[in-house]
């Protein structure tokens, strides 16, 4: 036996199980909101993967985890906390109903935007509201304005971020230029914009029904107090904060009563679904 062999085979074989040291990913580039206060002029493009709506709607679990989880059932899959919701509702309890309620996943919306004098970090995704998704929806069905995002023919928008006390973020407010204008005179800055978008939903980041059904266990038995859905750009005053010291309670009466996990584990026994 070469031991030398053995020895660099080894140093080879630790060499490739090690972590490689990444280039970190510049989330600026990505996404796009207001680092202070003051006003901001962007404009909104048309998206590259649904050319008849720019605005991508994605729903998200607040307050599980340490951070924000997309739900699964934005890919179209069975979600073990959208389930669990749905367990809870069979139930009379006031309590189970309130958790229901704030364990459903949130609606946030997100839309290509180009901001006026950051035009070289190309198109980035700008997340908002449900509340300010209205307005949006409004002003593009409104006949003076129409579809926005036109290349040729459509608007800017004014972006006013101000600070609302004892809360994170910013509290927006969205207004329309009032003359049309084109996206950029530049006909192939303009090609690029649109062919090059930032993706959302990455397969990359999407849990396992399992991961998310543990996320889900540890949340409802580790004994924590609170709920807090919060968006994950800290925008728009949705913030709202729930505290619960009952999680939920799904056994009958005249059954043995039985701990949080286990009445947990009960729920996922058969095929891992409530059902």
């Amino acid at each position: 036996m070469d031991l030398n062999k053995i020895k660099n085979r080894l140093e080879s074989l630790n060499q490739d199980t090690k972590p490689t040291n990444k280039e970190k990913k510049d989330y600026t580039l990505v996404y796009w909101k207001p680092k202070q206060e003051g006003k901001y002029q962007i404009r909104f493009v048309p998206s590259k993967l649904n050319k008849d709506n720019p605005f991508q709607e994605v729903f998200i679990h607040y307050g599980v985890g340490k951070y924000p989880i997309v739900a699964l059932t934005n890919w179209g899959e069975k979600d073990p906390i959208v389930d669990f919701t749905k367990e809870l509702r069979k139930k009379s309890d006031s309590e189970n109903w309130r958790l229901a309620k704030k364990l459903d996943p949130k609606m946030r919306v997100f839309a290509p935007v180009i901001v006026r004098g950051e035009e070289d970090k190309g198109v980035r995704l700008f997340e908002f509201s449900k509340t300010i998704y209205l307005e949006l929806l409004s002003i593009a069905d409104d006949e003076d304005y129409g579809d926005f995002t036109d290349v040729a023919q459509g608007f800017d928008f004014i972006v006013n971020a101000s600070k609302v006390q004892d809360r994170p973020g910013f509290a927006l407010s969205l207004r329309p230029k009032p003359k049309q204008t084109t996206l950029s005179k530049d006909v192939s800055q303009v090609e690029n914009w649109l062919e090059n978008q930032p993706i959302l939903l990455e397969e990359r980041y999407k849990y396992t029904y399992e991961k998310l059904k543990d996320e889900l266990r540890n949340f409802l038995t580790e004994g924590e107090d609170e709920i807090t859905s919060e968006p994950a750009s800290g925008f728009d005053g949705d913030t709202t904060e729930v505290k619960d010291d009952k999680k939920f309670s799904l056994s009958t009466q005249g059954s043995p009563k039985k701990d949080k996990s286990e009445e947990f584990d009960d729920l996922f026994k058969d095929d891992g679904l409530p059902f």
